[in-house]
């Protein structure tokens, strides 16, 4: 398979529990919640995990019988499966979804919990490919956006070690294909694809700066009330909410639960620490 190797309360600091569960989560297929925060917004969706084959029908499914047109998608990811990212991609596209990166967390307070979002969360690999779905799109400043190369995901472990057959270069070759015209479609721009076509699965993930994530058309905002109205985002002590040393999967770690099957994804993205070496993945990768 190829792999691609927030009126709520301002955020407060988050508790190790909080930057325990939201590591787990990241290592799980993605999960859709809703995040309530009425009377005073209308609230938004929590988009957490790996991009799976089973993700754009759990996203169906969390949809059914919500009015979802134009919400925001809060994204924390690792990535996942080309295509079935593209395909999410695409079904938020159509729904007038808006796009932006951050952990929701809840805040207590004497009049209980009200709901915010950290900023400082992870969107890598297809996430980002996600994130361009977005009718408007919005990075927070302590966000981290980085790219990698699509891979064959059973190989990224030792992709320059590994052996490749015409097939194998035809799936890449083509789901690159499929991925551009994503890209395009969505508005993004060629830079996004050379940016991440020249990181292989050996080598870091590139991290967007400022000026990246406006020259590939990832941003389109500055001002996140245009995709969380009355949501403040902000970056108090969010170290312990998601480690940079742990923002990937760490080495050997079971991205399913222990009592799931493991589940196969046509195309997925990379599974590549943060600097460090290349940790294994499946299928091609980004």
């Amino acid at each position: 398979m190829l792999c691609a190797v927030l009126s709520g309360s301002v955020a407060t600091v988050a508790t190790s529990a909080q930057a325990s569960g939201t590591l787990e989560e990241r290592k799980q297929p993605m999960r859709f919640n809703w995040v309530a925060c009425e009377p005073n917004c209308r609230g938004w969706v929590s988009a957490v995990g790996i991009i799976t084959t089973d993700t754009p029908k759990d996203f169906e499914d969390f949809a059914r019988g919500r009015q979802l047109g134009g919400a925001t998608v809060v994204l924390d990811s690792s990535g996942g499966s080309v295509n079935d990212a593209i395909a999410l991609g695409r079904r938020f596209r159509n729904l007038g979804l808006l796009t932006t990166v951050g952990v929701s967390v809840q805040n207590r307070s004497g009049q209980g919990a009200r709901p915010s979002v950290a900023p400082e969360a992870y969107c890598e690999s297809m996430c980002v490919f996600l994130l361009l779905s977005g009718k408007k799109r919005y990075v927070p400043e302590a966000a981290h956006v980085r790219v990698h190369q699509i891979w064959m995901g059973d190989r990224a472990d030792d992709a320059r070690g590994a052996s490749y057959s015409a097939q194998d270069l035809m799936i890449v070759e083509r789901d690159i294909g499929r991925l551009a015209k994503y890209t395009f479609d969505m508005g993004g721009a060629g830079d996004l694809l050379s940016l991440a076509l020249n990181v292989p699965p050996w080598e870091d993930l590139h991290e967007l700066d400022t000026a990246e994530l406006k020259l590939t058309n990832l941003v389109t905002t500055d001002l996140i009330a245009e995709v969380l109205p009355q949501v403040n985002i902000s970056a108090p002590a969010m170290a312990d909410l998601a480690p940079k040393t742990q923002d990937r999967f760490a080495q050997g770690a079971d991205p399913q639960p222990a009592n799931q099957p493991a589940k196969s994804t046509k195309t997925a993205e990379a599974m590549v620490p943060t600097g460090s070496a290349a940790t294994p993945a499946t299928a091609p990768q980004q």
